[in-house]
């Protein structure tokens, strides 16, 4: 896969998960930054290192599986992958501005 294709299935990826939502906060995973890392290798599997807003969110179990089925439903994707971390933890400090600006932070 070139750089190219691969560049644009990262986008592909990112907008599925500009529509996925978390439930506590109105806002989409990726703009809440709750997405750390999207790594695509040379077979188009897709590992996506995540967090949640904290680790006893009510979605612990939910969203990680949402994010990895969506993402795995892209035709282009072989296999996906999420991994859970809360190191670093969530802040507020990791919204986007776009996020910021809808919660009214900005």
């Amino acid at each position: 896969m070139s750089k190219t294709d691969k560049k644009e299935l990262e986008q592909q990826v990112i907008h599925v998960l500009k529509n996925i939502f978390d439930p506590e906060i109105p806002i989409n995973i990726y703009e809440i930054g709750l997405i750390y890392e999207i790594n695509i290798d040379d077979d188009n599997n897709v590992h996506i290192l995540m967090t949640l807003t904290s680790p006893n969110c009510p979605v612990a179990e939910s969203l990680p599986q949402e994010v990895k089925d969506k993402v795995g439903e892209l035709k282009a994707v072989k296999s996906s992958e999420v991994e859970l971390t809360f190191d670093p933890p969530w802040t507020q400090d990791m919204l986007s501005e776009e996020a910021k600006l809808e919660l009214g932070f900005l």
